[in-house]
């Protein structure tokens, strides 16, 4: 029996037709999966306002900087405290962190239904952070980054289609 393969040309447009889902503000049509769209999720025994507050308390040791950042009115508010080099930063930040985000984008997409649902209506598409102001969590602006958001938005998205 002889297998059939596609031609160069049409493997190329296949995956130049996969679909793309690009987010960044909670304006967006896919803006629920910014950390800033304000989904509270439960962790370590807490409820945080949004997964933003939860990335940025994480970042360090001291209960009252967890504690602060927790508090934050805002995600916007959260992030800019996570930033503040005067509070001491976790030693191990920089292994740990991806883990951290996991959580809490698992924790976020299944404490909240509607969530559960709006990720799984994906499909298969590719999820891009798009920003030009982050070329780590995001694309970069010009698809040149890394897109771990995206990328764990995806991970997250295939676990729970397996459930």
């Amino acid at each position: 029996m002889r297998w059939l393969r596609a031609p160069e040309n049409n493997r190329r447009r296949a995956k130049a037709n996969v679909e793309v889902i690009k987010f960044y503000s909670v304006n967006d049509e896919f803006g629920e999966f910014s950390n800033f769209a304000q989904y509270p999720i439960k962790l370590k025994g807490k409820v945080w306002p949004s997964s933003e507050h939860y990335f940025q308390a994480m970042k360090f040791e001291e209960e009252k900087d967890r504690s602060d950042i927790r508090k934050a009115k805002s995600p916007l508010e959260a992030a800019r405290k996570g930033r503040d080099r005067k509070r001491k930063l976790r030693n191990d930040w920089e292994s740990v962190k991806l883990n951290i985000m996991r959580e809490a984008i698992l924790a976020k997409f299944t404490q909240h239904d509607a969530l559960r649902e709006r990720l799984l209506s994906t499909g298969s598409a590719k999820i891009v952070e798009h920003t030009d102001n982050d070329d780590y969590w995001g694309d970069g602006g010009d698809g040149s980054g890394q897109n771990m958001l995206g990328r764990i938005l995806e991970e997250v998205r295939a676990q729970l289609s397996e459930d």
